[in-house]
């Protein structure tokens, strides 16, 4: 006997984001993926403003989805947003296929719409970020994908906010 297989949820890219439809209120969680830690962001649509969250840094799948599980029954977001890795040319990142596949898994897992955002330099602006706050040392490496995960949020925001400017659907 074959077992019909369901479709995947497709996973929405930001190039696509402009032609999308999202709510208009509601929280956010943005992921920055990496292998070994993944940065947790927050935001809503209604503000339109990112806060770093938590770094997630369990070694194995069941325990990080366990992190991410509890995150999501106490932030209870309308939303998730991925990180996509390119290089400064826009290629794609060797780990972007793995958080493609972070993203599809989330969607699949918890049942919530997942876009990916190009997050070219984010960590690279986070960086900066918490060196200009003076962070230094292991300071700067627990904040680090926390804050590239809030870059990631803002610039999905961003790109919602100008979509929304052009079709003229932006809230007063």
């Amino acid at each position: 006997m074959s077992k019909e297989l369901k479709p995947r949820p497709e996973v929405t890219q930001d190039s696509a984001l402009s032609t999308q439809h999202f709510p208009r209120t509601g929280t956010v969680l943005a992921f920055d993926f990496g292998t070994k830690r993944i940065g947790v962001a927050v935001g809503d649509f209604e503000t339109r403003l990112a806060h770093p969250l938590a770094t997630l840094s369990a070694s194995d799948n069941r325990a990080r989805f366990a992190e991410i599980d509890r995150l999501l029954r106490e932030w209870r977001p309308v939303l998730l947003v991925v990180g996509l890795p390119s290089h400064a040319d826009g290629a794609e990142h060797p780990v972007g296929r793995l958080a493609r596949r972070f993203a599809q898994r989330l969607q699949g897992r918890f049942g919530l719409r997942a876009v990916l955002v190009d997050e070219r330099l984010t960590s690279h602006e986070a960086e900066g970020m918490l060196r200009a706050s003076g962070a230094r040392g292991a300071r700067l490496k627990a904040g680090l994908d926390a804050v590239a995960a809030q870059r990631i949020l803002e610039t999905f925001f961003s790109i919602d906010e100008n979509r929304e400017t052009k079709d003229g659907t932006a809230s007063p």
